[in-house]
């Protein structure tokens, strides 16, 4: 079992018994709206997350986010949910200032 959690939307909680899932898959699968202006491709930013914990739980980098941080486009703790798969324990993720919607309520 994975679990996801998003700090700064209310500290919400996501459990799967399914391994190996996107991130942004997770976080849809849930009925939460998360930014992708690219169609989950990883050819953008804009569905970049914030890593507070549980880096180690995803999988390793991919040729996209390395290009992306190459250009300085993502800082060290953060990765593309729609490239990092989470294999394993527990992820404590933020949205991003840069990705927020302004229709959702974020919370500190």
């Amino acid at each position: 079992m994975v679990q996801l959690r998003i700090q700064n939307l209310g500290n919400r909680a996501i459990e799967s018994e399914n391994t190996e899932r996107k991130v942004i898959e997770l976080i849809h699968e849930n009925g939460i709206d998360w930014m992708h202006a690219c169609g989950k491709k990883g050819r953008c930013t804009t569905c970049k997350m914030s890593v507070v914990e549980g880096q180690e739980n995803l999988s390793s980098e991919t040729v996209q986010e390395q290009h992306f941080r190459d250009l300085k486009r993502l800082l060290p703790n953060e990765r593309l949910a729609c490239q990092a798969h989470l294999l394993q324990g527990i992820l404590t993720i933020r949205v991003p200032d840069s990705s927020k919607f302004p229709h959702l309520t974020y919370t500190e």
